[in-house]
């Protein structure tokens, strides 16, 4: 392959777009790979498509290696299918609906469970069709409310989705298995830096979820590690350890406190210490009331809920929407509060919630026997020592309040520091969940029908190519990985007449030894723009043909490392293939 940059369909900026604010948006829009469309929706040009398409052949090659077939589903799909299995109603404003001329209703996908599962039910019906893995390189969409980072969080992006379909338990671990190895091959070999944490399952349903993330600052996903064990895990998914039940007997009595201007934690503490209540108080010792709205799938009502955590803890979101979901949560605003009076914002309690049976569930800290400083339902008043199932019981536990760093490991081993990172890869043990609902059975060996177990897996293909960018850029431009880069070497002629020719020449003997080869052939382009464009380009090696032709030198330049060398011009071919294929 050789392109020349005097005809290539590429323009590079020297500004940064407007309303960028991570490398990778930048970058891939100043370099010329991609131009926004839309809020979320990017038109790839021919560069970035190049990058693209290099990322889906890692991805189809390491899917073809543990026996996936590629087949191509349509992206417009039928309401009824997404009906049946409830998502229609769960996926709620993320999906895009529209409706043909006639009235019905579709959807543009973002995941094809419901269809894979009716595919593998019309050709399979025997145990010895199975197991089946089926994959796909296709768009998908979904509504997202705020679009953001370029193609790292678009409305129409490009995944690969695969699915395994299996007779037992026993196959659906080997397949998740063998998509979990071959995960760690793509990104791999995509040259990216990654964790694999432990998941929630959302929407998807099933049972083992992991996701790989890829480290970056910028990353819109929290995931914890541990300073004692291998344990790795979305925030999402952290479970906190519970602590022992405490003996009840002996306890103080709850009383009730008038404590004036106190509708904090921060200023309820301060008024406890200085009443001198006998012992010194922390956050930690109050019981934190948080009033959210719930709404279930289809359901036009709200459902008021009550969460406690301990008041030195904050409610993570997040945690709070996947422990919740497919429900929509909302925190509860003024009009809430004034449609309910027995809240006494500031001032809530545990009695008043379950006297007028409001749903009420506590962090897993909240265990029988701990004692606490809580509202007393009645403005200006705490209740100080009242104790969990003594005082007040629970309808359940929920675990969202924020991880912290320094916080035990679930697995007993060491404490959790947390990092940020990018979801480029997702797993899920599906199981019959979609089968059952489309009754997908195979007859086994013992002639008796069998219900088919099932796997989802998916890579994020458009958001790896920014997440390699995150992790693969400095203050000049893009460094590709040679795997997923446009091309091998970037052959720069500097000046005019025999620079250019030469850089020509190189190029296509590059070519002819079965490189990829970008040229920058441009007649009346600076130098310096042409240094800018390479570096900003972010091809692995350069050729540069600059004022050294006169003396039989050019350059060689590794875009990684930043080293040069001048090499002689008969050389150059030689070490240029050498270098691409070290």
């Amino acid at each position: 392959m050789l392109l020349r940059m005097s005809n290539l369909f590429l323009r590079t900026l020297r500004e940064d777009p407007a309303d960028a604010e991570v490398p990778s948006h930048k970058l891939l829009v100043r370099g010329g790979f991609v131009r926004r469309t839309a809020p979320g929706v990017y038109t790839w040009l021919p560069l970035g498509k190049m990058v693209l398409e290099n990322v889906s052949r890692v991805v189809r090659e390491e899917m073809g290696a543990i026996g996936g077939q590629e087949v191509l589903l349509p992206a417009l799909l039928p309401r009824e299918y997404y009906e049946e299995t409830g998502r229609w109603t769960e996926y709620g404003d993320t999906l895009f609906r529209l409706q043909d001329r006639k009235g019905a209703d579709y959807l543009l996908g973002p995941t094809h469970e419901e269809l894979f599962t009716l595919l593998v039910k019309g050709e399979y019906s025997s145990y010895k069709d199975f197991p089946v893995i089926l994959y796909q390189i296709q768009e998908k969409f979904r509504d997202e409310a705020r679009p953001r980072a370029g193609v790292l969080r678009g409305r129409e992006f490009h995944m690969k989705d695969s699915y395994s379909f299996d007779i037992d338990e026993e196959g659906l671990q080997a397949s998740y298995d063998a998509h979990r190895d071959a995960y760690i091959r793509v990104f791999d070999r995509l040259g990216l830096d990654y964790v694999i944490v432990s998941a929630t399952s959302g929407a998807m349903g099933g049972s083992a979820s992991e996701e790989f993330l890829a480290v970056a600052p910028t990353g819109e996903d929290t995931f914890v590690r541990s300073t004692g064990s291998d344990y790795a895990a979305n925030v999402e998914a952290v479970a906190t350890p519970a602590p022992p039940a405490l003996p009840i007997e002996g306890l103080p009595e709850a009383r009730v406190h008038h404590t004036p201007d106190t509708a904090t934690i921060q200023t309820l503490v301060d008024f406890l210490n200085a009443a001198d209540l006998g012992r010194d108080f922390t956050e930690a010792d109050t019981l934190k009331n948080i009033l959210v709205k719930t709404r279930a799938p289809g359901v036009d009502e709200w459902e008021l809920l009550g969460v406690g955590l301990p008041g030195d803890r904050e409610v993570d979101l997040k945690r709070l929407e996947a422990a919740l979901e497919p429900a929509e949560v909302a925190l509860l605003d003024e009009a809430g509060f004034a449609a309910n009076p027995f809240l006494a914002k500031g001032y809530i309690g545990p009695r008043a919630l379950l006297d007028n049976k409001v749903r009420y569930l506590v962090d897993p800290r909240v265990v029988t026997g701990t004692s606490w400083v809580t509202g007393a339902d009645e403005t200006d008043h705490h209740v100080v020592d009242l104790v969990a199932g003594r005082d007040f019981a629970p309808d359940g536990t929920i675990d969202v309040a924020e991880v912290r760093d320094g916080d035990p490991s679930p697995d007993g081993q060491g404490t959790l520091y947390t990092a940020r990172g990018i979801e480029i890869g997702h797993i899920f043990q599906l199981g019959r969940k979609y089968t059952d609902t489309f009754q997908v059975d195979a007859l086994g060996a013992d002639g008796k029908p069998r219900r088919v177990t099932m796997g989802s897996y998916g890579i994020g293909v458009s958001r790896a190519v920014a997440a390699i960018v995150e992790q693969s850029h400095d203050d000049k431009g893009i460094v590709w990985p040679r795997e997923v880069a446009p091309a091998d070497v970037h052959v720069v002629g500097t000046g005019k007449g025999d620079q250019i020719g030469e850089a020509l020449r190189i190029a296509r003997e590059l070519e002819a030894r079965g490189l990829r080869v970008l040229v920058d052939d441009r007649g009346g382009v600076s130098p310096g723009v042409k240094f800018t464009d390479a570096e900003l380009l972010g091809i692995p090696t350069g050729v540069i043909v600059g004022r050294g032709l006169k003396d039989g030198v050019v350059e060689l330049r590794d875009r990684g490392t930043g080293a040069r060398e001048e090499v002689a011009l008969a050389e150059i071919v030689d070490r240029a293939v050498a270098a691409c294929r070290a």
